[in-house]
């Protein structure tokens, strides 16, 4: 069965826009609920979290009507990170859990995230299925039956209270200075309140959402205001969160950034050591830097790959009984804690690794030597396909036949943005530009 509405992350687009309309959104709740009460869930309990956009309120309320047409009771939450909405649909014995966020993505885009009773993500299996009953009559409860919706007030705390006994070091985090953003996203609240009640000095930035400044020069995917703010405060290390806050980028000292392979390299090591990391292995995507999988090799480790997206991490995850992994982009998923990527969890277990080796963030944000690598995102208009057109695919060829031996190359679309991503690795950066400047080229005519 496949789906189409569906991507890598859950349904995605701009707001207002299908598939971001409250009219899909109602339809999109009403066809979870009949899955879910045609699959006999006992309870019929919905958990429902947000982020920080405004078309999160529309969106918030057109799903809940659509969940109580077909008998769902709907506990909203109100802005929490994705990662707490995983784990309170589990602890909470919901049968469902919904994010709507649009993660790392500009405010004007959204999107709705699934979590089974397990607190994982839904499989592309049970996706299609829903895509299948949305396309057909759905048959609404009867007038009894409707369901109930309320406000729970003490979601955030139930996370901040359980991500605190995920950090295992003695004493807390007195004595350090750490600089929190939470890009104006969902854990704008959460995350500083988890650090100071640990006994850090916090300084929090990107906690101030209006509805339109998520991610917007702040957070993981712009570093630069965290980075600023480490060095003019003269802290111990930063923490850039992204929107939903599934995402981390770390930042020493110096205002630094260390990207998802160096934190999972780090994570990885000390684990190992400990003789906490599973089977010897660490599951990450294909966009890992090659250095990442010579340094775990070099200590007797594996990298498994997958595709890109951390539903693909997990899955294999679980199928290997491996428990951690990650992407380059910042998802670290450690399953000992959580279900799905969670940054300020792994936020604490970097923080945990300065207290433990007594080492400052600069000494652990650089574990290997990255081979060059680049990445180009070209947008393209939505409905078109760039990548099938001819010129686009003798370019790659082109560019293929010349770095063959030296590196790889990986050219994909995204699966939450109109975007192709070009990426490519090779020891000769001056070769790898010029390769990926052709392909990015024909990539731009085709578009």
């Amino acid at each position: 069965m496949s789906r189409k509405l569906f991507g890598t992350d859950g349904v995605r687009g701009r707001a207002n826009t299908h598939p971001m309309t409250a009219e899909l959104a109602l339809r999109l709740g009403a066809a979870a609920g009949a899955y879910f009460r045609r699959r006999g869930a006992d309870g019929h309990r919905v958990v429902i979290g947000k982020d920080t956009r405004l078309s999160g309120y529309m969106l918030e309320t057109a799903l809940t009507a659509g969940l109580t047409s077909t008998g769902m009771n709907v506990l909203l939450l109100g802005p929490v990170p994705t990662p707490a909405v995983g784990f309170l649909t589990r602890s909470m014995r919901a049968d469902l859990g919904i994010m709507i966020s649009a993660s790392h993505n500009p405010a004007e885009d959204n999107g709705i995230k699934f979590f089974g009773p397990d607190g994982f993500k839904l499989s592309d299996e049970a996706e299609a299925e829903i895509e299948a009953i949305l396309a057909g009559a759905i048959t609404p409860a009867e007038p009894a039956a409707i369901g109930r919706a309320k406000r729970i007030e003490d979601g955030r705390g139930r996370y901040v209270e359980y991500a605190k006994t995920t950090f295992p070091a003695r004493g807390g985090l007195r004595g350090l200075k750490v600089v929190i953003d939470c890009a104006n996203g969902a854990a704008y609240r959460a995350a500083p309140e988890v650090l100071w009640e640990l006994g850090a000095e916090v300084i929090a930035v990107g906690v101030a959402p209006n509805g339109h400044n998520i991610n917007l020069g702040c957070g993981s995917t712009d570093t630069r205001a965290a980075a600023e703010t480490v060095v003019a405060h003269g802290a111990d290390v930063g923490i850039s969160l992204d929107g939903d806050a599934d995402r981390v980028m770390i930042l020493d000292e110096t205002g630094r950034v260390a990207d998802g392979d160096q934190i999972m390299a780090l994570f990885a090591r000390r684990w190992a050591e400990a003789g906490r990391l599973r089977g010897g292995a660490l599951v990450a995507t294909v966009m890992s830097n090659l250095g990442l999988e010579r340094f775990l090799n070099a200590r007797g480790l594996r990298l498994e790959r997958t595709p890109v997206g951390d539903r693909y991490v997990v899955e294999r995850m679980r199928e290997g009984g491996w428990n951690l992994g990650g992407e380059q982009s910042g998802h670290i998923v450690m399953t000992d804690h959580a279900t799905t990527g969670d940054g300020l969890i792994a936020a604490l277990q970097f923080l945990a690794a300065m207290v433990e080796e007594g080492a400052p963030a600069s000494r652990l944000v650089r574990n290997f030597q990255p081979v060059p690598q680049l990445l180009r995102n070209v947008r393209y208009e939505r409905g078109r396909e760039p990548l099938a057109a001819d010129t686009v695919r003798r370019a790659i060829a082109e560019a293929e036949g010349r770095i063959a031996g030296a590196g790889r190359l990986l050219i994909r679309k995204s699966g939450t943005e109109p975007l192709v991503r070009v990426m490519g690795e090779c020891e000769d950066a001056a070769l790898l530009a010029e390769v990926l400047d052709g392909i990015v080229a024909a990539v731009e005519r085709a578009r």
